[in-house]
């Protein structure tokens, strides 16, 4: 049954009790559904705020034989119909009464006394000691009316480009944070009393439980209407309980298929050749490293989108899923309740795809069942968590041991952070003689990279870009597989660990982490702190 049929079957169980209750108040009933949108409105026999407060609303008025019909409901004060009728009559006008259920007389007053449109002031982020803008802040969310005060947070938080909102109990009163940029910052404190709003509204939204004295995990989505323009957001709800109640945080995962796209990962040309020449292969494995809020996904996603064609069948494994992308089966993993992605793997390699999205490899089983799948004709797409590319295959060599198998099916290792953008009131500057140092001994044997006069740029924060920074961009390490590495990783020799394997890739020309954050700050689009906070 659908929700129209269900308010249909419900308000006629309404009409039906009203009609009873009207034969016992002795009063004659009337059905206004046929007319309620239609008839036209009197707004000057009685005011709205006593059509409110008794209930009753005036239905029709003759001003020839002076009639006046009104309807009112079972909440109507008992004492209000006398009272009109000696009233009218000593005016020598005929007055008469209706019964109408509490559902027609909401739709009428909805009708004479519509909602008001109320427009908040925008969410600002304060910069550090900022006070003055939290409270105003905080006083804007205590304002919002209960039924769109979550709604408004959300939205808020996609307007400012927010990964994540952290919604924290403390003794007194409820913190709100967002993750900008990678950035977590202070946007609100509010009365504790919200809390029991917040709450609500996402056990209802997320199906989660606000009494359970266990982690839990969620999902919901919002329609978000901007400029005349709308997106789905995808949202995944972490909840934990604290010393003062069930702390939250909600990942935005902004659902625009057309941002996943390799083009708009802002990779330099010869990134982007080696990506597209490795996935453009039918088997492999390919392996993504990095922290969580490195972008491991959105990457991942955008490769998928590059292979998304017709002539290819394209199945991925998730807990959660967190973009649904037309054209790909994706199926969940809910590994919280005894799924695995190994016994995930195994089932859909039945179904003879091309390529297959394994959301982590977290043990032993899933990698030889990934490595299995990927000399077997399956190109295999997966993350994994390791700090930089070297680190990935000796902690896969810890993990399955020394494998030639693996040697043979690994074809490329990407690891990856992000780091905030200059926005384009940076300013230049010189560094001291123990920076310049630092670069040119990283930089060493890098070409292509100017290190005889170098120069840096700092924020210059504005109005507009309160921190001097706008957006974010990727910084990537790729190990391609050689001969060389795969020697490694089939024992060939003796020294494994993540140093030696990192010297030979840097002699085949692979660039770290740490020299692609350099070089783009040489470029302007960072600042050297910010390639040192997420390296």
């Amino acid at each position: 049954m659908d929700e129209q049929e269900v308010q249909r079957k419900r308000r006629e169980n309404e009409e039906q009790a009203t009609k009873r209750r009207a034969s016992i108040l002795g009063l004659p009933y009337l059905d206004t559904r046929s007319f309620e949108q239609t008839i036209p409105l009197i707004p000057d026999v009685i005011s709205v705020e006593e059509m409110h407060k008794n209930y009753i609303i005036p239905l029709q008025v003759g001003t020839e034989d002076m009639s006046f019909r009104f309807m009112v409901t079972s909440q109507t004060p008992s004492s209000l119909i006398p009272k009109m009728r000696q009233e009218y009559n000593d005016r020598g006008a005929h007055v008469a009464f209706f019964l109408i259920s509490k559902a027609a007389y909401q739709v009428f007053m909805l009708r004479y006394d519509p909602p008001k449109e109320t427009i908040y002031d925008d969410i600002k982020i304060a910069s550090e000691g900022d006070s003055e803008t939290i409270a105003e802040v905080s006083r804007t969310l205590n304002s919002v009316s209960t039924e769109k005060v979550f709604n408004f947070l959300i939205d808020q938080a996609d307007k400012l480009g927010a990964s994540d909102i952290h919604i924290e109990n403390l003794r007194n009163e409820i913190r709100i944070r967002m993750r900008v940029d990678g950035i977590l910052h202070p946007v609100a404190n509010i009365d504790k009393d919200r809390y029991r709003i917040f709450m609500g509204e996402l056990s209802a939204r997320a199906d989660v439980s606000t009494a359970s004295t266990k982690p839990q995990s969620g999902h919901m989505q919002q329609e978000i209407h901007r400029n005349g323009a709308s997106h789905l957001l995808n949202i995944r709800v972490e909840m934990v309980p604290t010393m003062y109640g069930q702390d939250a945080v909600l990942r935005l995962f902004n659902f625009d298929e057309s941002l996943l796209n390799l083009d708009l990962l802002g990779l330099s040309d010869d990134e982007m050749s080696t990506v597209r020449e490795i996935i453009s292969h039918p088997r492999g494995l390919v392996l993504m490293v990095g922290p969580t809020g490195s972008g491991k996904s959105t990457t991942l996603y955008s490769i998928l989108n590059a292979l998304n064609t017709t002539e290819r069948k394209i199945i991925t494994l998730e807990d959660p899923i967190e973009y649904g992308i037309t054209g790909i089966s994706q199926i969940p993993i809910h590994t919280n309740d005894g799924g695995s992605f190994a016994e995930g793997l195994r089932s859909v390699l039945r179904l003879d795809p091309d390529v297959v999205m394994v959301g982590e490899i977290r043990d032993a089983d899933t990698a030889r069942t990934a490595i299995q799948a990927s000399i077997t004709g399956h190109l295999v797409l997966s993350s994994f968590h390791a700090n930089s590319t070297a680190a990935a295959f000796s902690r896969m060599i810890d993990l399955i041991g020394v494998n030639p198998i693996f040697a043979s099916s690994i074809r490329l290792v990407i690891a990856q952070r992000l780091v905030r953008k200059l926005a384009d009131t940076k300013e230049p500057y010189k560094p001291d003689a123990a920076t310049a140092e630092y670069i040119r001994s990283k930089m060493e044997g890098v070409g292509g990279v100017g290190l005889s006069d170098i120069t840096l740029y700092r924020p210059k924060p504005t109005e507009d870009v309160p921190f001097g920074y706008k957006g974010r961009t990727v910084l990537m390490e790729q190990l391609v597989v050689s001969q060389d590495i795969q020697g490694f990783l089939r024992g060939d020799l003796k020294d494994i660990s993540a140093d030696a394997i990192e010297r030979s890739a840097k002699m085949q020309g692979m660039l770290t982490l740490e020299q692609r954050g350099i070089m783009a700050a040489l470029r302007g689009e960072t600042t050297l702190e910010e390639v040192s906070r997420v390296i």
